[in-house]
């Protein structure tokens, strides 16, 4: 073989898995050997790939590397044949040109041999890829769409259980530690109990009810017992995952909105009247919300091109602010528990409240990355903008509480988490880190002030808080995002840092419609489950708990205990 050229050597090698030196270019052919060029000087060269059938989708246009103007590599008759061509004119060899070809015809199979085959092995060759370049080409991006969906799925799945934790064990320990210990397994209950329950509901109607389309304000019925929800992408929602992960990922929503209102009646409602309460409250409050913020078609929807687009990325409208104000008009409804505020009721155990709240923190990264619904750059900012906000909280209401009451507390500092959680909720997909600080630092701030001085102002018995934490924090962070919202962060919206003024009106509405439907919603329903089943256990029942009398076992045995 004659090669014309200057200051090149060429190599080749039967293993296509070494690693090859940035000085070399590399590829590898249909025989599986892989050929690299060694540059000698500052020579331009250029080659054009190989395309063997056997190595997947390739570009061949020409690489300009160093020296020569194109390596055509190329087999025949099954023999390797190496051609290099030169564009310029020859000139004396000024450095030592070597050409290696190494085949090592004892060690490789039959197939790399480079004499002429027999008529048999001529049989049994492979016949080149007659595929075209464009073909491979669309080979390749559906073997890259496939990996994302792959990871977008992993993600979206490992989200679905982090939310899932928020619930039981997080929220179930968080708040069974505020409460006296003769209530701790009823509140534990409500919580494991509504993940069974809102899942049974959300497979017969619920989802169908926030995600189907229908009107402005409620999903349709295509979706009832899950019709139609296949392992293949709905693509109003999400091109990369399974119409079914973006079904159970919302579902355990659904299951910690209700649980979050649990908190406000603690202590005093029957277990038969949570029961109802919650089903109708699911369908009657939280569906329409979803639907109208997340569903398409739905009137607050900035993505799907609603009348008053709200930016809320992961529930800060329709989780926390539909909750909280539940809760608060349960807990008004209701009335103040036995003794309260007269007799002190401290938490039990603030040991299980501090594992919940951490749990709870842990398990909002997929709350809210998860609501990127995917596993792209997008997630990473929610997740950075949630730990900051949250970290931001527990300053904001440590500090303050620090002023006022001369030490901070640790259910102060774990209230905060909390607050901060919140808060960072409907913002976590829109803002950006230094932002997420300053949200967190108001919400910790205010919540603070929302448990500590307005309750105790107007004498609301919120037993453990949902409103001052879930109902406060949400308006606050959904007002906050119409403020610090960047496109640089989301091209769906921006906010009033930006310039733009009317996104905050956009996100006043979205609350005013939150707490509107909150407060409706939730009246008619105590109405109805009072005058029905009734909804408080009697002042007997009261004094001896809810562990006994409402499921016949105590939380703790301890010998000698009152």
């Amino acid at each position: 073989m004659t090669i014309a050229g200057r200051g090149l050597s060429l190599k080749t090698c039967l293993n296509p898995g070494m690693l090859v030196p940035d000085r070399f270019s590399q590829h590898a052919c249909e025989f599986g050997v892989l050929v690299f060029v060694e540059l000698h000087d500052n020579s331009p060269l250029s080659y054009s790939s190989c395309l063997g059938p056997r190595s997947g989708p390739r570009t061949n246009a020409l690489r300009t590397i160093k020296g020569f103007q194109s390596l055509e590599k190329a087999y025949r008759d099954r023999s390797l044949i190496l051609t290099i061509h030169s564009s310029h004119r020859q000139v004396p060899m000024r450095k030592s040109l070597i050409l290696w070809l190494l085949v090592i015809f004892a060690v490789a199979p039959p197939r790399f041999a480079l004499a002429q085959p027999g008529p048999a092995m001529v049989a049994a060759t492979p016949a080149p890829s007659s595929a075209s370049p464009e073909s491979r080409l669309a080979t390749l991006e559906q073997k890259a769409a496939e990996a994302k969906s792959s990871a977008d799925n992993a993600w979206m799945l490992t989200s679905s259980a982090l939310v899932l934790m928020m619930t039981g064990p997080g929220l179930a320990l968080f708040y069974s530690g505020l409460v006296r210990k003769k209530n701790v397994l009823g509140t534990m209950m409500q919580s494991f109990a509504l993940m069974a329950l809102i899942t049974v509901l959300w497979a017969l109607v619920g989802y169908s009810l926030c995600f189907g389309s229908g009107s402005s304000f409620v999903g349709g019925l295509e979706h009832v017992l899950l019709r139609n929800i296949t392992l293949q992408p709905d693509v109003d929602y999400s091109t990369t995952i399974p119409a079914q992960t973006f079904m159970v990922y919302q579902l355990m929503f659904a299951i910690i909105t209700p649980a979050l209102i649990t908190g406000a009646f603690a202590e005093r409602m029957k277990f038969s009247a949570m029961v109802v309460f919650m089903v109708l409250w699911s369908l009657l409050v939280y569906a329409p919300m979803a639907h109208m913020v997340w569903g398409k078609g739905g009137l607050l929807n900035a993505a799907l091109g609603g009348r008053f687009p709200t930016l809320d990325f992961a529930g800060g409208t329709v989780v926390h602010v539909t909750s909280g104000v539940s809760a608060l008009v349960c807990a008004l409804y209701m009335g103040k528990r036995v003794g309260y505020p007269d007799t002190p009721m401290p938490p039990h155990s603030v040991v299980l409240s501090f594992v919940g709240a951490s749990l709870l923190w842990v398990g909002w990264f997929g709350f809210n990355a998860g609501s990127a619904l995917g596993s792209g750059s997008l997630a990473t900012s929610a997740f950075v903008a949630t730990h900051f906000g949250a970290a931001a909280a527990v300053v904001g209401w440590s500090a303050t509480e620090w002023l006022l009451n001369g030490k901070p507390s640790v259910l102060g500092a774990i209230s905060g988490a909390v607050a901060g959680l919140v808060a960072i909720t409907p913002a976590s997909g829109f803002v950006t880190p230094v932002s997420a600080l300053a949200i967190g630092l108001v919400a910790g701030a205010f919540c603070y002030l929302m448990v500590a001085k307005v309750k105790a102002r107007f004498g609301y018995d919120d037993s453990l808080d949902a409103f001052g934490v879930h109902g406060a924090g949400g308006t606050i962070g959904a007002l906050l995002t119409g403020i610090f919202a960047s496109r640089s962060i989301n091209s769906l919206g921006s906010g009033l840092l930006e310039g733009n003024v009317r996104q905050l009106g956009y996100q006043t509405i979205g609350v005013a419609i939150a707490w509107a439907l909150a407060i409706v919603g939730t009246i008619i329903i105590l109405f109805v489950v009072d005058k029905t089943i009734g909804l408080r256990i009697t002042e007997e029942q009261e004094v001896q708990g809810l562990d006994l009398s409402q499921h016949g076992e105590e939380g703790y045995y301890w010998e000698g205990s009152a």
